[in-house]
């Protein structure tokens, strides 16, 4: 199936990095995929530990946000108190690095799982967010969008005191509240259709909306080179690229701490932490 794949790269042990700086310097129009672990360098934690395992309780599904009406107070109300450290988070020196490649015409596109938005930040342009935009809210009704800001003001309102809950950060802008009772937690409806609100992302298992995966599909067959940035690929919608990537004959790279889905079909991997790799080759890319 892969048959026409290059053969692996071997992996410097003085210098590992090199290597990828090699396959970043012998292909010219880079498909980037990047995942959670780009992003825990600016303190957004992740969802999987170096085996692909899952780190804590899988994220909320599309059924229970929409099924269960004490199930979307909790997820809104956890979301009020991680909101704050999420919006702060800045781009770190690997969404930099991408952007300069970028600005370098090295990068062809840049497809990401996450749903901070720190590669626009970054100066990153055109990318593809996959799994959309944790700064929107959506009606599930009418389709309408709001900024995540002015209705997190409004659950303040709606809430008041609920901001001085003690609470851990979760990925994406969750919150870890213990032993509290959700029940009376107020959630604003849709100002237009009095529908109910969703963040503008893809929950876990939801599918992708497909206008977005074929634009990203064909961002890759226009490129001569995939590199995974920081994803352990476990989740389908990311991994399918790597294996169309595989079956075009594309080449593969992966920067990344851990196990990967996508392992057996990388004609280089890469264990490190990306924000301490990157830099380097934007620079001398």
């Amino acid at each position: 199936m892969h048959a026409s794949l290059p053969a692996p790269l071997p992996v410097p042990a003085a210098r590992p990095e090199a290597a990828l700086g090699d396959f970043i310097a012998r292909h010219r129009r880079l498909f980037v995929l990047t995942g959670a672990g780009i992003s825990t360098g600016s303190g957004i934690p992740d969802y999987r530990d170096a085996d692909g395992g899952w780190k804590r309780v899988p994220p909320i599904t599309f059924q229970a946000f929409t099924g269960n009406d004490l199930t979307r107070r909790r997820y809104w109300a956890r979301s009020l108190a991680g909101w704050g450290p999420f919006a702060a988070a800045r781009p770190n020196a690997a969404h930099h690095a991408l952007a300069m490649l970028q600005r370098l015409g090295r990068v062809s596109r840049l497809l990401t799982q996450n749903v901070d938005g720190l590669h626009q930040r970054a100066g990153s342009t055109g990318v593809i967010d996959l799994h959309g935009r944790l700064d929107q809210v959506a009606c599930l009704g009418c389709g309408l969008r709001l900024p995540r800001e002015g209705f997190q003001r409004q659950l303040l309102e709606r809430n008041p005191g609920w901001d001085a809950h003690l609470a851990t950060v979760a990925p994406d802008g969750d919150a870890d509240l213990e032993g509290v009772d959700f029940a009376g937690f107020d959630v604003p409806d849709c100002p237009a259709c009095g529908g109910r609100l969703k963040p503008d992302v893809v929950f876990f298992v939801e599918s992708v909306p497909r206008a977005r995966v074929e634009e990203a599909t064909a961002a890759l067959h226009a490129s001569d080179a995939m590199l995974v940035v920081g994803s352990s690929l476990m989740v389908w919608s990311g991994f399918r690229f790597a294996r169309m990537a595989a079956e075009a004959g594309i080449p593969v790279a992966i920067l990344n701490r851990g196990r990967t889905r996508a392992d057996d079909l990388a004609m280089l991997k890469l264990e490190a932490d990306c924000v301490q790799v990157l830099p380097g080759l934007a620079g001398s890319g």
